[in-house]
């Protein structure tokens, strides 16, 4: 199986504030290297010679997006982002499925810059041949801990846990109908799999690097910068 002619669009949800950055703009508009955080994330993305487009969702004000010579590329779109990260999602979708732009998507946070293309060919192979679509995802390796009040409650098994990342990829129609059901019926989305668990599927895990991690802390800026310097492609 292949995909069309058109190739993958690649969706960024990119309206979020990332308030625990302590930052005086949104995450992905702080720089490594000179270079926003989106800028490195989407330049990943076009990279890729399947990725045929980027769809970008951002908030309807955002001042950054229209100063980065990124909204001026030709292979990227804009569209209006929503308040949680699925509406922004289902708003780049409806952009797609509208414009006849492809059959797949694949979603992917705009604040994991680190993505390499060798997981990005990995997750591709994985779900053209899956009858649902597939994630990257890293095997839990600490002890996890469920806690009560700031207290240890009791060890999880961390067998069978996994982290999940992105890209996340789909088929756009079906990815477009589960999440407007979901968020319809108030179900809460975290990530575009679990819209299509609620519905009972059951997308591939598919083994990604550790460090495709995403920029959540005011340290993790330094990280990001290290494997950006480690890992030029």
């Amino acid at each position: 199986m292949s995909t069309d002619k058109q190739g993958i669009v690649a969706v960024v949800p990119a309206a979020g504030v990332g308030s625990r950055m302590k930052a005086d703009r949104p995450k992905q508009y702080l720089t490594i290297n000179a270079i926003t955080i989106l800028e490195h994330t989407v330049n990943k993305l076009l990279s890729h010679p399947q990725v045929s487009k980027v769809v970008v969702a951002v908030s309807e004000g955002d001042p950054y997006f229209p100063e980065l010579s990124l909204s001026q590329h030709p292979d990227v779109v804009r569209v209006k982002g929503g308040n949680e990260r699925a509406d922004s999602v289902l708003s780049a979708l409806n952009y797609i499925q509208e414009s006849g732009l492809g059959e797949w998507v694949m979603v992917h946070d705009a604040a994991r810059p680190c993505i390499q293309q060798g997981d990005i060919d990995k997750l591709i192979e994985a779900a053209l041949s899956h009858p649902v679509g597939g994630i990257l995802a890293a095997p839990v390796r600490d002890t996890m801990k469920r806690g009560v009040d700031g207290q240890i409650d009791h060890t999880v098994e961390r067998a069978n846990l996994w982290h999940a990342l992105t890209p996340q990829m789909f088929r756009t129609l079906p990815l477009q109908q589960a999440l407007t059901e979901a968020l319809e019926q108030g179900v809460s989305i975290t990530d575009e799999a679990s819209a299509f668990e609620w519905k009972g599927a059951s997308p591939a895990l598919v083994a990604g690097r550790s460090d495709n991690f995403k920029v959540t802390q005011p340290e993790d800026l330094a990280l990001a910068e290290f494997y950006l310097s480690q890992n030029k492609e």
